[in-house]
């Protein structure tokens, strides 16, 4: 299945993509099918995707380089199962909602997806062909509505998340306006079985200038306070937790917001 990592802290951090264990997940013999990662700054967001193997991407070594500052970063290394290996069916998806960006990122095999409020879509269509694509338009053709209302796209993430977990495994990343929902479901494990956990959880609390923080595939270092990191397998040798299935998370500048269960 796919990896997905995401980053929210209290302050912009560079993060530099060693990707030393991420990215041999997207090598030969785990995710060759295309790598991305969207970095939040304001209303916009910078995206790069590629379509082949992450595994000694030169794009890869460029950002390990020259880090990029952000507040919010979503990443996702593909296993297709859907749709062909090209840019269009690389994740993370990006589209433009209330004049602002909003980022989508999904591990797991929903099928074919209807649209998320029991309506035809109308302003957001896929590019590609997957199933992760065409939830997302779904996604956002139901939260249009709202007017950006955080109390509402909230709500109706939970109920959209707990439909598409109906159809198949549905681990999930969006953000938007500054914040992070995570909806953690099932991913294949290494026993084979589908199974929780789909995805892990860490808080991290350090000091401002602290000397970057080394994990297996990225360093964050910066004068965030506090960085809450998601990701498919945990990353390091800290203190890591598995999300419940169905746990759905608001999370703002480093500080779970919200938790429930969808």
């Amino acid at each position: 299945m796919c990896e997905l990592l995401a980053i929210s802290a209290s302050a912009p951090v560079d993060v530099k993509l060693s990707l030393s264990r991420l990215a041999a997940h997207g090598g030969p013999a785990g995710q060759p099918d295309g790598w991305g990662i969207a970095f939040a700054e304001g209303n916009d967001t910078q995206v790069w995707r590629d379509p082949h193997a992450a595994a000694g991407s030169p794009w890869v070594e460029c950002l390990q380089k020259s880090p990029i500052h952000s507040e919010l970063v979503v990443a996702h290394i593909r296993r297709a199962t859907q749709g062909a290996v090209s840019l269009a069916n690389t994740q993370p998806f990006v589209r433009e909602l209330w004049g602002r960006t909003h980022t989508f990122a999904h591990n797991g095999n929903l099928g074919i997806v209807p649209s998320a409020g029991g309506r035809t879509a109308s302003r957001f269509r896929p590019i590609g062909e997957t199933d992760s694509e065409a939830a997302f338009c779904a996604f956002l053709d139901d939260i249009a509505p709202t007017g950006g209302s955080v109390e509402e796209i909230h709500a109706r993430f939970a109920d959209t998340v707990r439909r598409f977990r109906a159809m198949g495994p549905a681990n999930i990343l969006y953000a938007g306006g500054g914040r992070l929902w995570v909806h953690a479901d099932r991913r294949k494990q290494p026993s084979g079985a589908i199974e929780p956990p789909g995805l892990w959880l860490l808080e991290r609390s350090c000091a401002p200038n602290a000397a970057a923080h080394e994990t297996s595939p990225l360093a964050v270092s910066g004068d965030a306070l506090r960085v809450v990191l998601i990701a498919s397998v945990p990353l390091s040798s800290e203190a890591w937790r598995p999300l419940a299935r169905g746990a759905v998370l608001e999370i703002e500048g480093g500080t779970i917001a919200e938790a429930e269960a969808a």
